[in-house]
């Protein structure tokens, strides 16, 4: 939006000229974001309150957790809210990649709402059935890997990249439809299960965004991506503006969600900036990245399968509880002792995933 009014207006000043780079709207989208989360957190809090949209803790979970029911919850909101507001402002509203995007962060985001809305409004504990929400998730999945595969423009688009290797990319053809789909649900799902304890979702959410958008930046540069050796996909740059958008709405909501939490995520944002992941690193052609950089993500729900399955097979848990974060709480590891390990944890893997730029 405010692209296509620099643009109009440059001739009058040289100054507006800035808009044209990518890395200027992207600090601005990343501090617009932070600045709307931050401005509009408190009414956001308040409005959730006075709704009485508290957090209905479970009876089988950590007792120290007892304390936080009531605590107001779907504060993702929030977040889509600061990230709409700054992905509409900063980015090219000519881009395919930013509506793919952003539509399907808010496709999921409603997706969210209404599991949050059943449990709290109308007091249903289970939400949204599982079933059904798993079809509209793999409806909206299903409707962006589609869409990406019939407007792809160059091979890359289609190609699965193996990291650390120079020359591998298996062409997938229309087999990036269901390797999409499962990156966009399957990565929903994970940050969601990842949202049990103040924090520990959304930073390593911001970690991630923020290296994706290093991803695209790369990516959408013909000089970069040679250089690198990495997919060149023409427009991902501008999804740089939206990781910032991300990264900002992170952080101003981490400031309401750090230990202990004024407000929690809710489905309406696990499942939507998990979903926007997932999109992200389709569309840069960094899957495999993906995997490694939310390494967290991909624990906790290996923690969930696992515990499942030996349940099942066996009638034994591995774990004391899962996912694997009321595990550590139930061994007695203090609330924040587990939230900052993690956060290392994916400060470590954030890293490794970027290394994988320069070493093949």
């Amino acid at each position: 939006m405010l692209l296509e009014l620099a643009n109009h207006l440059r001739d009058l000043w040289g100054g507006f000229h800035l808009f044209q780079y990518v890395t200027f709207r992207t600090i601005m989208s990343t501090l617009t974001a932070l600045v709307t989360s931050l401005l509009f957190g408190p009414m956001v809090i308040r409005k959730l309150a006075a709704q009485k949209a508290g957090q209905v803790i479970r009876i089988d979970g950590p007792q120290s957790h007892f304390s936080k029911a009531g605590t107001p919850t779907m504060g993702g909101a929030l977040i889509l809210l600061a990230l709409t507001v700054s992905t509409l402002l900063w980015s090219d509203l000519h881009n395919r990649y930013i509506w793919i995007t952003l539509g399907i962060t808010l496709a999921f985001g409603v997706i969210g709402f209404y599991d949050d809305y059943r449990k709290i409004a109308l007091k249903d504990s289970r939400g949204l059935p599982a079933r059904w929400k798993y079809f509209w998730q793999s409806l909206f999945g299903l409707g962006a890997a589609l869409g990406l595969y019939f407007t792809a423009s160059v091979p890359a688009e289609t190609a699965l990249y193996v990291p650390l290797f120079k020359q591998v990319a298996i062409p997938l053809g229309v087999m990036i439809v269901p390797l999409a789909y499962l990156m966009i649900v399957g990565f929903s799902n994970a940050v969601n299960l990842t949202d049990g304890l103040d924090g520990l979702a959304i930073m390593p959410t911001v970690l991630v965004a923020a290296a994706l958008g290093v991803f695209a930046y790369a990516a959408g540069n013909a000089v970069f991506s040679s250089y690198l050796q990495i997919p060149a996909i023409p427009g991902s740059s501008e999804l740089c503006i939206f990781c910032g958008a991300l990264a900002g709405a992170g952080l101003g909501f981490l400031w309401f969600n750090a230990y202990p939490a004024q407000v929690f995520m809710g489905d309406v944002g696990a499942l939507a900036v998990g979903a926007a992941l997932g999109t992200v690193a389709v569309i840069v052609r960094q899957e495999i990245v993906l995997l490694i950089m939310g390494g967290i993500f991909v624990i906790e729900t290996a923690s969930v399968i696992i515990q499942v399955a030996s349940f099942k097979l066996t009638g034994k848990r591995v774990f004391r509880m899962a996912p694997i974060h009321h595990h550590f709480e139930l061994k007695g590891w203090p609330e924040p002792r587990v939230i900052v390990r993690f956060w290392i944890i994916s400060v470590v893997l954030v890293l490794i995933g970027l290394a994988t730029l320069k070493v093949r």
